[in-house]
């Protein structure tokens, strides 16, 4: 592997940066399993909230629901938009630091792109190549729903591997959740460009919200390639031309994703072009977001 990328990939983004928590993370276990289990016992999903002792949490494996108070935010998505924000506000609850036995009161609930976000900061501290991905898991339910993950190289086998720190499912899923084969996620790429081709049911990928479609695939195609980018956008942001427009976007425009899409395919072999995009194709990068309209930004000649 380029040695160009590793590094890529070592640098921390606006999200993913630990500030003075860096020390902090360097101490914790080494074990990619280890770890993320770790960072389970740390982190409640809404959904599981919500759900309460039932379903994924009915061996209460994520604690008794019945205790989080009920004054607290029922999603901290909102407020705990970095790695930062989320060490610091676990060690605010309980500053004895990351516990196998924290109390669920004590837990922050965060979804998938924020327990990523964490694993990522935390594997970069340790100075191990991570990205964050986003696409679609079809191993939750029926469909395949919108979803966040990592990457991280593994020196001595010299490849990339998936994983998925979101939760404890290794029992549920029937694979490694730690070591996940490539085709048991629905990549952004691979998605957008089946649909595209007609070889894949539109109606099969779903978003949180309940779209489904070629438009939640639209929308992962641009978080994964600010992700591929070191910039791990919130699900607010979009760039600016299809954001709550994608009844206005064109064939030709559709074209133009197909072809940064076809790059995201291979990410590592089409890298200094993807770079090249992100540096030079400006619409991609100018996001809007709930306190962001078309009116804020400035107009270039």
């Amino acid at each position: 592997m380029n040695n160009k990328i590793l590094n890529h990939y070592l640098c921390y983004s606006a999200f993913t940066n630990p500030g003075c928590y860096k020390k902090f993370l360097q101490n914790l276990p080494e074990d990619i399993k280890e770890l993320g289990n770790l960072i389970s016992h740390q982190i409640i999903h809404r959904i599981t909230l919500k759900e309460g002792n039932t379903k994924a949490n009915r061996d209460l494996r994520y604690g008794n629901m019945e205790t989080y108070p009920w004054h607290r935010l029922r999603c901290e998505d909102d407020i705990l938009t970095t790695a930062v924000s989320m060490i610091a506000e676990l060690l605010r609850l309980d500053d004895r630091g990351f516990l196998a036995d924290r109390r669920v009161e004590d837990k922050i609930i965060v979804t998938c792109r924020f327990a990523a976000i964490l694993m990522a900061s935390i594997l970069k501290s340790k100075g191990i190549p991570c990205r964050v991905r986003s696409g679609f898991a079809p191993y939750f339910s029926k469909g395949s729903w919108d979803h966040w993950i990592n990457q991280y190289w593994d020196k001595k086998k010299q490849k990339w591997i998936a994983f998925d720190a979101d939760g404890f499912f290794n029992r549920t899923i029937g694979f490694d959740q730690y070591n996940m084969p490539e085709k048991k996620f629905d990549w952004a790429a691979n998605t957008w460009l089946g649909i595209r081709e007609g070889k894949l049911n539109a109606d099969n990928f779903i978003n949180a919200d309940g779209s489904t479609g070629l438009m939640p695939a639209l929308w992962a195609i641009f978080y994964d390639f600010h992700c591929l980018m070191n910039n791990e956008i919130l699900y607010t942001l979009l760039p600016s031309y299809i954001f709550y427009k994608f009844d206005k976007l064109t064939e030709k425009d559709f074209k133009e994703i197909d072809e940064l899409a076809e790059l995201m395919l291979e990410p590592d072999k089409n890298f200094d072009e993807l770079v090249k995009t992100w540096n030079t194709k400006k619409k991609f990068r100018i996001l809007n977001g709930p306190l962001i309209s078309d009116n804020d930004h400035v107009k270039w000649k």
